[in-house]
């Protein structure tokens, strides 16, 4: 497929940025705005390293519990698909988390390299030192808010909490990362005097955490850009999805430097979730035309696998991995599709490990309906395929609603008991058992 380039003011092809890009093995022109070159991101970098939070923050989405195993797993195929940088979870959390960064560290992977965090807490680092990791994330809050009610420190003292941790995981010959929470909220003078402290102390990489998914994309570039000017170390960015703009934030901080975007499979993580992995890679591979090194085709069997030990399932309409996501009934799309996918499908399914589908309703139109005739070496007359159509219709109109509506609510309790998490009864059970007390 050939994709043209238009100049500043769109008159005529910019032939010599043509970008190719054989999406259906066939020669159709299509106007990329993507990729022109008056609207190429100056700053972005040549090189991008995926950073999966999934292990870590995407367990923390509430009443998940992954087991030693179901890690495993995952990391394997993370792995094997090219991620770049896995963070395995918080040894000093609990033990059982220690026996897990521990077990992950020993798999010894081809392609990723495995982090684990800490708070900036030498008992901590010690704890990741100890799990035999790549990477240490080190990390503290940096918005005034943080710093007066959590923490309870000046601005000085969290300076140098800063420094002495990444001082003492460096002198254990890891790389470390120095994370901020609630960085988009805090003020950008003080967070570029502790990012400086930090790349002083020898930090490898500072992250930039829009922990309340509370910025847009243009607070992400002013950001990024003031950070960029005044650091000489790779810039990461964490976004959350509070406001459903973390994978807009995290791709618009890239746009304007960051190297190392984190990301979630599924966009599983604490409240609205993170940047989803899947949106992320395949925006940079399709709207960016950047090579991530990742085979993309097996994001839909990461997701599927992540889906199935998370116990959180995905949202219907879900981006890329969702069950619609590729999946066509309205008549004038489906005839569309028939006679040429791109022109209601921005990429083959095939490309992310999905197939299409088409779905049989009050939408259908009459394509369809000859299309899988002719498959089966059926064909009909206008007029049936019309009735047949008709029926199809009458069935998905007068189907009972209440019906459905009890189907509904079946399936949303049944997601609530497989998630688990304590109920009150068990909590207040526990609490009685352990003060030897009665609770009323």
């Amino acid at each position: 497929m050939t994709i043209r380039n238009f100049n500043k003011d769109n008159t005529e092809p910019l032939h010599c940025n043509s970008h190719e890009v054989n999406l259906m093995g066939e020669e159709e022109l299509l106007v990329n705005y993507n990729l022109m070159e008056y609207l190429k991101p100056e700053n972005m970098p040549d090189d991008i390293k995926i950073w999966d939070e999934t292990l870590r923050d995407g367990e923390q989405t509430p009443g998940v519990v992954l087991s030693v195993d179901e890690k495993i797993r995952i990391a394997r195929l993370m792995d094997e698909i090219g991620i770049h940088i896995i963070d395995a979870g918080f040894p000093a959390v609990a033990e059982s988390e220690r026996k897990v960064v521990k077990a992950l560290a020993e798999e010894g992977f081809s392609n990723s390299r495995l982090l684990a965090s800490a708070r900036t807490v030498r008992g901590d680092i010690e704890a990741c030192i100890e799990c035999d990791v790549d990477e240490v994330a080190t990390f503290i809050a940096a918005s005034d808010l943080h710093i007066k009610y959590k923490l309870k420190m000046s601005r000085d003292e969290v300076i140098e909490r800063a420094v002495d941790s990444i001082e003492f995981a460096k002198e254990h010959g890891v790389t470390v990362n120095f994370v901020t929470e609630d960085s988009t909220r805090s003020d950008l003078n003080y967070l570029t005097r502790l990012y400086k402290a930090a790349e002083e102390a020898g930090a490898d990489r500072v992250v930039i955490s829009d922990t309340v998914g509370f910025a847009r994309p243009a607070v992400i570039k002013y950001i990024i850009s003031h950070l960029r000017k005044n650091l000489s170390i790779p810039l990461s960015i964490h976004c959350h999805n509070d406001f459903g703009l973390a994978t807009a934030n995290t791709l618009a901080g890239i746009e304007e430097g960051v190297s190392v975007p984190h990301t979630c499979v599924n966009g599983y993580g604490e409240r609205a979730g993170n940047a989803p992995l899947e949106e992320v890679v395949m925006a940079l591979e399709i709207l960016y035309g950047y090579d991530t090194g990742i085979e993309t085709e097996r994001i839909y069997e990461l997701s599927k696998l992540t889906e199935e030990a998370f116990l959180v399932p995905l949202a219907i309409h879900k981006p890329i991995v969702g069950e619609n996501a590729f999946s066509h009934e309205a008549g004038i799309h489906v005839h569309g599709v028939l006679a040429h996918a791109l022109t209601y499908e921005p990429i083959p399914p095939e490309m992310v490990g999905r197939t299409r589908a088409f779905f049989l309703g009050k939408h259908t139109g009459a394509a369809i309906v000859d299309h899988k005739l002719r498959e089966k070496g059926i064909t009909a007359p206008k007029e049936k395929l019309i009735e047949i159509v008709n029926r199809i219709k009458f069935s998905a109109e007068t189907r009972s609603k209440e019906e459905l509506k009890k189907t509904l609510k079946e399936a949303q309790n049944a997601i609530k008991r497989a998630r688990g998490g304590m109920t009150e009864e068990e909590f207040w059970k526990i609490v009685e058992e352990v003060l030897g007390v009665k609770i009323e």
